[in-house]
């Protein structure tokens, strides 16, 4: 008799003193701190970014689908009861930010706009395009956010695994009618996560370190601008410590910006947020959340979870897993983390591209 691969864990989760577990058969089997709980908050194909507006309309990007989703949850019972296709046939959609009435979707060729939209849901009119990218699919798909005064950060990744670049690499800002755009921050090879700190408004980001240098070199990083112009060492330097075999040479690291926490090699982080609601405990409040994505080309995978930093006075002093179970075992995968994002009520939201579900994590003694 086979038995289900669900059930060793379950029983752990009985007898043996396991964080909290919930249990899905055939899929994953979550394991968390004590007290918190995880469940289905809403399907939506290869779901990736999330971004939400004042009225509580949530919106969420993808990047193979072409399609940009909105959802809302009418009764407020913690599971989305409606959603909409706002966008088709775009290139990549994957990044979504929302700001003073219109949602701006960040795709490879550009950035689009969708005005009103939130009055709109059941016939959105097509999608604008705000500002011109150039499109590339070697890490062509962007993360955007928007600064309080309008300004639009989006994410270009490098078009290679390890290349000199020139203002690519980097994240972009953007001017707030869309006329302009410079380079605000150089050196990164692929972010898919920004966020602003709620402290102090500076820039938080994540970057994939490169591939082909070991299962266990580079790591991935978490790194934080604190002003326009600085260099995190992509291609000649990486995680602040290790020269590339290519472009690096002795001291190579010197002059560049080092990372807040090195994260564990292809672990591939994306989404991230601050948790500044009041449902979790107190010692999470401040804190970073990341969703790791998890390995592609390691021998025994890494990452496939949401993982917790915790800060004081901007350093990192600690680093752990939050959520897992997206992964069982060395190899089988039960889905891909993609994006972070706190509800209203202090819950936090959790994409999953590669099962097309959103997960709401909430807490509760």
């Amino acid at each position: 008799m086979r038995i289900p691969a669900f059930l060793p864990v379950f029983l752990g989760c009985l007898f043996l003193s396991f964080p909290t577990c919930d249990v899905h058969a055939g899929g994953p089997v979550f394991s968390m701190p004590p007290d918190f709980h995880i469940a289905r908050f809403a399907d939506v194909p290869n779901a990736r970014a999330i971004a939400q507006s004042p009225s509580g309309t949530l919106f969420v990007g993808t990047r193979r689908d072409g399609r940009v989703f909105a959802l809302k949850d009418t009764d407020q019972d913690g599971v989305a009861d409606k959603r909409w296709t706002l966008a088709r046939d775009l290139d990549m959609p994957t990044g979504v930010a929302f700001h003073r009435g219109a949602l701006y979707i960040a795709a490879s060729d550009g950035i689009y706009r969708l005005a009103d939209i939130d009055s709109r849901l059941d016939r959105p009119p097509p999608p604008t395009r705000f500002h011109a990218l150039p499109a590339y699919r070697h890490h062509g798909w962007r993360d955007i956010v928007i600064a309080p005064n309008g300004d639009i950060y989006v994410a270009m990744g490098a078009p290679c695994n390890v290349c000199e670049t020139h203002d690519l690499g980097a994240i972009w800002r953007i001017s707030a009618d869309g006329s302009s755009h410079e380079v605000f921050a150089r050196g990164i090879r692929n972010s898919v996560g920004m966020a602003f700190d709620p402290h102090d408004g500076t820039l938080w980001f994540t970057d994939n370190g490169r591939d082909w240098m070991g299962d266990d070199m580079p790591p991935d990083e978490l790194n934080h601008a604190e002003r326009a112009g600085e260099h995190f060492g992509f291609p000649f330097c990486h995680a602040g410590l290790y020269p590339d075999p290519e472009f690096g040479e002795p001291g190579a690291c010197r002059g560049y910006q080092p990372p807040i926490q090195r994260l564990g090699a292809h672990v591939a982080p994306l989404g991230l947020t601050f948790y500044t609601g009041s449902m979790f405990p107190e010692k999470y409040r401040g804190q970073l959340l990341i969703a790791e994505h998890g390995s592609w080309n390691r021998a025994s995978k890494v990452g496939y979870r949401v993982s917790l930093v915790t800060l004081d006075n901007g350093r990192a002093t600690d680093y752990r897993a939050l959520v897992s179970g997206w992964l069982e075992g060395k190899n089988h995968v039960h889905g891909r983390p993609a994006d972070v994002h706190q509800l209203p009520d202090g819950s936090l939201l959790i994409s999953d591209d590669s099962a097309g579900r959103l997960y709401r994590l909430s807490y509760a003694d």
